[in-house]
């Protein structure tokens, strides 16, 4: 009875507040491949959504907009500008970045969150910024994150589940104050 219940409030909701869903752009002819990861809020170009490419292995944080076109021109030149955007395989693309029409994001790039990417990532490549400029390649960005492992505090993704886990989420907490730690990755 939960599943209906579910499904039923999930279609009144889309009907409510006309929400998109993958389906919809994939009918309108948006690419997505396989294991991909779209967070919550993530905006892709409704109009022009058939002009978006998606590899495999694809993570979209949250509120990311994916805009393919530039309506900038239209009122003194009768024309809005478009492009195709294409993301590669094994990309992360973080919350809040803005991706531009004409790019394409390399295999295995990180785009920081927050960034406005105007032009192409190159593959391997840590952009960040407004405009995103090329910060790191992603070999270096991992070792430094592996010495920083090695130095900092790490934690069980089990350490903050639970009902129990209010005291040890104070304590992580005051461990992090002013510096990074890093959850380990779990169920």
């Amino acid at each position: 009875m939960p599943k209906l219940f579910n499904f039923i409030k999930s279609r009144i909701r889309k009907y409510l507040f006309e929400e998109v869903w993958l389906k919809d752009y994939k009918k309108l002819g948006m690419k997505i491949g396989d294991n991909c990861s779209i967070q919550a809020g993530v905006t892709f170009d409704y109009s022009f959504c058939w002009l978006i490419n998606i590899g495999n292995n694809v993570t979209i944080g949250p509120e990311a907009y994916i805009l393919a076109h530039d309506a900038s021109t239209i009122k003194e030149l009768n024309f809005t500008k478009v492009g195709s955007i294409t993301i590669e395989d094994n990309v992360f693309i973080g919350a809040r970045a803005l991706i531009l029409p004409g790019v394409t994001i390399g295999k295995n790039s990180i785009v920081a969150a927050g960034s406005i990417v105007t032009k192409t990532v190159p593959e391997n490549s840590i952009v960040a910024g407004n405009p995103a400029k090329v910060i790191t390649s992603k070999d270096e960005y991992l070792e430094k994150n592996k010495m920083l492992f090695k130095e900092s505090y790490v934690f069980e993704h089990s350490y903050i589940r639970g009902n129990d886990s209010g005291l040890k989420k104070e304590k992580v907490y005051s461990e992090l104050k002013n510096k990074i730690g890093y959850l380990l990755a779990g169920k």
